[in-house]
């Protein structure tokens, strides 16, 4: 059966293919060039014609009859165009959304053009998805259905021509307050379009010229998106300021609803096989199941097998569907304290592709055999049917491993809970011998009531129960990647590079001046700095160590390259245990199909000649996501401690910059300020080379990772913002480092400093996302 092509795209020239006859033309022939250049000035025009003298007046005039009668449009000051025509390349505004919620844009300046679809097929900027209200430099491209669609080739700007804020109404004007603390600047709203506007709506407005020199911009609301005093408004923030896609249209809400259960045709039946998922308590969705026992094979005394099953979303997402074209464009489901974006919709990611206790699920499973020293001896995937044999918590697992079981885990404990305990401690040989990197990063939860507000923020435990599991997942991983290169099968790689040279260099000085030696030209390597951490574990700066190592490393990606991935230690990686929530995951089970001969429902052509395209949208993707947990996560915070200003907390200096400190709370792992005014009355120096802040007179340090004690002067939960005032003393001063010059500093004194700067820098993401 053939694959599905998707309709080919032909560029526009930018070139009249014809030979311009000289002379004035007439009316038809002025218009058929025009149409061919895309768009054209007059003295463009007059050139190519020939034309001179009472001739260019003729052209100007005919140009003036054809703008007039709707023949022709501007473009900018001087340029023309054939009405609703389109130029190869634009910048253009993204003006509505579709019934189907997809993005319509129209060139800039030009109100007799067409509105035109956005492609979502592209990769998204960095810095966001497109949303209403941008303003976009795209490639314009014709199907072969006649249709015109927009490519993106970049956003200009960021989301610099609309605001998400807050409807502030006064006497005599209405105005919209940004939600980004960043911004500064509110927008001001005419009265006869604020009059159905109440005063805490949260809505997305456009940002228009302002009729006076000085005077405020004005603005024009796109969208009401909620209001502000939701107790669920953090996270519809996060959603529009990011541009987080949200909802199905209603094609991939009927292909999902048209899905139905699996068969065993075609397929390993694997139901007696014990499997069981292990997730955290409040999961919805199990896209992965674990089962081991130990290998009977007489030439592997000691050593075990180890199943993983992953449910078989590619059963059901098919290349060039709807499901797949949204699935694409979300690239990952994003979770939020009181919520979650699926990258795909309930029927599935809830339903027949989630493992449920009990039920047959269509799965792609991977069969791995070790020895007694947690050497990977070879695995087999198959495509199979399963039935989970049990549900269980982390907490619940680790519980009855511990010897505390209840009605469900008692009868699992020995046939299936302590040989896959027994299987973990064989696999956690070969990783301490991998020696991955061992960085340690306390995570919090949030907890939301049923109102949606905060009840409390806890840390999250960290379970042998976890770590089990995240094992057995990196192993599968390792297995798909291996498994495609063997077949050379085009696939996306997980990767992460290797600390830059110029990251080592700065921690080796930081290092240095701790008294704590680390060789310049010492390639880095896992096993040096796990080495490092393990040494100053227990020492005073262990906590500012572990900073400065993570604030060393790279970020992982997506690519279709292979570099291996630094932090896990492995020379190939991908990621295929998460395909509900991932579509990296749902490129790489395609590939397996094809590559293993699953059936016909593998990597499409369109799926390979996109693939690196893909690659780099779901890794733009994932950023946007992480940065939209993020500031949730932040506006959440500052609602919990709002009522708590004027309290003090311990904490510790998380970020030292030439404008202040920022802190991190011990009891929320929130992130905030202290402005470089709230430090005393002496100046104070940013020390590059200390990680400190250094009084210019006294001498006296504010290092990064010092405990401390702060006094929370505001917390405004719209924007996520905590603003701190030091309690603590400062340490005394360092007699083995110089103090550092006048001439170093940079800053200028009081409050000024972080204003001059535009706020804060974002802090470093809590969690791993390997």
């Amino acid at each position: 059966m053939a694959k599905p092509r998707a309709p080919k795209a032909s560029r526009f020239t930018s070139k009249p293919s014809t030979k311009v006859p000289q002379g004035l033309p007439d009316r038809e022939t002025l218009i058929r060039f025009i149409r061919e250049a895309g768009e054209s000035e007059k003295a463009d025009i007059a050139k190519a014609f020939g034309l001179k003298g009472a001739e260019r007046k003729a052209l100007r005039e005919m140009l003036r009859g054809l703008e007039a009668d709707g023949s022709l449009g501007r473009r900018g000051r001087k340029g023309f165009a054939e009405a609703g025509a389109v130029p190869p390349v634009g910048v253009v505004d993204v003006t509505e959304r579709d019934a189907d919620g997809e993005l319509m844009v129209r060139l800039t300046r030009a109100e007799d053009a067409p509105l035109i679809r956005l492609a979502p097929d592209r990769s998204a900027p960095v810095g966001g998805a497109p949303g209403l209200g941008d303003r976009l430099l795209v490639r314009f491209e014709r199907l072969e259905n006649g249709e015109l669609e927009a490519r993106l080739i970049k956003r200009l700007g960021a989301s610099a021509h609309k605001v998400l804020g807050v409807i502030r109404k006064a006497r005599r004007e209405t105005r919209v307050e940004p939600v980004d603390r960043k911004s500064k600047e509110s927008l001001l709203i005419p009265e006869a379009e604020a009059r159905d506007l109440r005063d805490g709506d949260l809505v997305l407005a456009s940002v228009g010229a302002s009729e006076q020199r000085y005077g405020p911009k004005r603005g024009k609301i796109l969208e009401i998106v909620g209001r502000e005093d939701q107790p669920r408004a953090a996270s519809l923030i996060a959603i529009h300021s990011h541009g987080i896609p949200t909802g199905f249209s209603a094609e991939a809400e009927a292909e999902a609803e048209a899905a139905e259960p699996p068969t065993l045709s075609g397929r390993e039946d694997l139901r007696d096989i014990p499997l069981i998922t292990i997730d955290p308590a409040d999961a919805r969705d199990h896209d992965d199941a674990v089962y081991a026992q130990p290998d009977d094979a007489a030439d592997n005394p000691g050593g075990c097998v180890v199943w993983v099953a992953i449910a078989d979303v590619a059963a059901y997402v098919r290349p060039a569907s709807a499901l797949d074209k949204e699935a694409r464009e979300k690239a990952n489901s994003v979770y939020f304290p009181d919520r979650v974006e699926p990258m795909l919709p309930e029927r599935l990611s809830n339903g027949l592709c989630s493992l449920r206790l009990g039920e047959a699920r269509a799965c792609l499973a991977v069969r791995m055999v070790f020895d007694a020293q947690g050497r990977k001896r070879g695995h087999k995937f198959v495509r199979g049917l399963m039935r989970s044999a049990a549900k269980l918590s982390y907490e619940q697992a680790q519980a009855a491993i511990d010897g505390q079981t209840d009605d469900v885990t008692g009868p699992l404990l020995e046939p299936i809970l302590k040989p896959l305990w027994a299987a973990y401690h064989i696999m956690l040989k070969g990783r301490l011998a991998r020696s991955p990197l061992a960085i340690e990063s306390m995570e919090r939860r949030i907890i939301i009531n049923a109102a949606g507000e905060v009840a409390s923020i806890q840390p999250r435990a960290s379970l042998e129960a976890h770590r089990l599991i995240e094992e057995m997942m990196v192993q599968a991983n390792v297995c798909a990647a291996e498994m495609l290169e063997a077949k050379r099968t085009p696939l996306i790689y997980r990767i992460h590079d290797t600390p830059s040279a110029e990251k080592v260099q700065s921690l080796a000085e930081f290092l240095a001046t701790l008294g704590i030696p680390w060789s310049k030209g010492e390639a880095p390597r896992t096993d040096r700095f796990n080495k490092l951490l393990g040494e100053t574990r227990e020492s005073p700066h262990a906590d500012i160590i572990n900073e400065v190592v993570l604030r060393s490393q790279m970020q992982a990606v997506y690519s279709t390259e292979n570099i291996g991935h630094f932090g896990l230690n492995l020379q190939r990686y991908a990621h295929f245990t998460s395909p509900i929530r991932r579509y990296a995951d749902l490129i790489v089970h395609r590939g397996l199909i094809s590559a293993l001969g699953f059936g016909a429902d593998g990597l499409s052509d369109r799926d390979i000649s996109q693939m690196k395209d893909t690659a780099e949208q779901i890794t733009v993707a994932e950023r946007r996501a992480m940065a939209a947990e993020r500031d949730a996560t932040d506006r959440y915070v500052a609602a919990f401690l709002a009522d708590r200003v004027g309290a003090e907390f311990p904490g510790r200096i998380t970020g030292v910059t030439r404008f202040g400190l920022f802190i991190r709370l011990d009891e929320t792992g929130a992130d905030g300020l202290v402005p470089i005014s709230k430090l005393g009355g002496e100046f104070f120096i940013h020390d590059d080379r200390m990680h400190a802040l250094v009084g210019e007179r006294s001498g006296a340090r504010w290092p990064l990772g010092m405990k401390v004690n702060v006094k929370l002067l505001e917390a405004t939960p719209i924007t996520g913002g905590l603003l701190f005032e030091m309690v603590s003393e400062p340490a005394p001063p360092d007699a083995s480092s110089p103090r550092p010059r006048l001439a170093q500093r940079g800053r200028v004194p009081g409050a000024m400093d972080a204003k001059r700067q535009g706020g804060p820098p974002r802090g470093v993401r809590k969690g791993k996302r390997r």
